[in-house]
């Protein structure tokens, strides 16, 4: 008996050296890797909390966030040295040129999965992207600010001129965002001239102040800003001036409530939830990609939050409903008709 006490015991204590190497290999690493910095950007603060998401519900899954700064030259160096640890099983970023800057890292590691979200490319076996359209979302904010410039709101002026101001050039940025705001502006009034300005960088808040500045002295009244840490410098300077200020990619009325009077949302820390999600349960096609928009309940316009309400005239917000209701319900035959992603990929 005593005997076999020692034999099960023995048992035990290997299955239980066996639960603990299964414990160990179920775990799951993920590297984030932030191509600038992340407080101030809100889909790379929205990018590590669906991450982040996903490792409060599974304690097998841990995360490391390594921000690139603002130097992109770095870039593909930062990515190689993080697939080189070999310690990830994931390495998770967002930016439309993070497929191309990760393709040294593939190469060298080709074992290393990516999922690389605001981002599309194909073919490569390595990589999963999603891709959202953004010509939906700068379209539907375009609209909008035809509608303040040709409104009796007290920041209006008589010239029809809407502004943007972006912090650096790049392919989306040119190929969507740029081209749906102006649509969008001239679905409105085919008459309204866009001001389109770009900063540089991404955080050169008093710059992008000047930039705001010259343009509401050219009599521009609204301004979608998309410079990163460098939005507050347009906040600012539209607050002082009196005008408008549309905010990208999120919900940030309360930033500036009555200067920011529209916000459009992308859905990117569900998308990263979901993705990351798929990743582990191994579901994700590697080399093949998705793009999200409206119809998928992943780009919007934010109008539930009760500021943009109070932060327009009643005309320009019964106007925008009207528009919104259109681009919601009759997407698949009327926007998607105008609105098509661009195939630069």
């Amino acid at each position: 008996m005593k005997r076999s006490g020692k034999v099960l015991a023995s048992m035990l204590l290997a299955l239980g050296l066996v639960a603990t190497m299964v414990t160990a290999v179920a775990a799951y690493n993920i590297g984030i890797f932030v191509p600038g910095v992340v407080a101030g950007s809100p889909l790379y603060e929205e990018l590590v909390a669906g991450v982040a998401m996903v490792a409060a519900e599974d304690s097998s899954v841990t995360y490391k966030v390594l921000e690139g700064g603002f130097d992109q030259s770095t870039w593909e160096d930062a990515v190689v040295s993080l697939a080189a640890t070999e310690e990830y099983d994931l390495i998770v970023s967002s930016n439309g040129a993070m497929p191309f800057v990760a393709q040294p890292a593939a190469e060298a590691f080709p074992d290393q999965k990516f999922l690389i979200v605001d981002a599309i490319i194909a073919g490569n076996a390595q990589m999963y992207t999603v891709l959202y359209n953004q010509v939906e979302q700068a379209a539907v904010m375009g609209y909008l600010a035809g509608l303040v410039t040709m409104s009796d709101m007290e920041g209006a002026t008589p010239e029809l001129k809407v502004g943007f101001i972006a912090g650096q050039e790049y392919e989306a940025l040119n190929s969507m965002i740029q081209p749906g705001y102006e649509l969008g502006a001239k679905l409105a009034n085919s008459g309204i001239e866009v001001d389109f300005r770009v900063l540089g960088n991404w955080y050169d808040a008093n710059k992008a102040g000047e930039l705001a500045n010259s343009m509401i002295d050219a009599g521009v009244d609204v301004i979608m800003t998309a410079c990163g840490g460098a939005n507050q410098g347009v906040i600012q300077a539209c607050q002082e001036r009196g005008k408008y200020v549309l905010y990208l990619d999120k919900d940030n009325y309360d930033l500036a409530p009555g200067v920011i009077i529209g916000s459009s949302a992308l859905m990117q820390q569900q998308a990263v939830y979901e993705n990351v999600k798929a990743a582990i349960a191994g579901e994700l096609v590697w080399g093949e990609y998705k793009i999200l928009g409206i119809n998928d309940g992943y780009v919007d316009f934010v109008d539930a939050n009760p500021l943009f309400k109070s932060s327009v005239s009643a005309d320009v917000f019964d106007a925008m409903g009207v528009f919104l209701s259109d681009v919601r319900a009759f997407y698949n035959t009327w926007l998607k008709a105008q609105l098509i992603v661009p195939t630069y990929w």
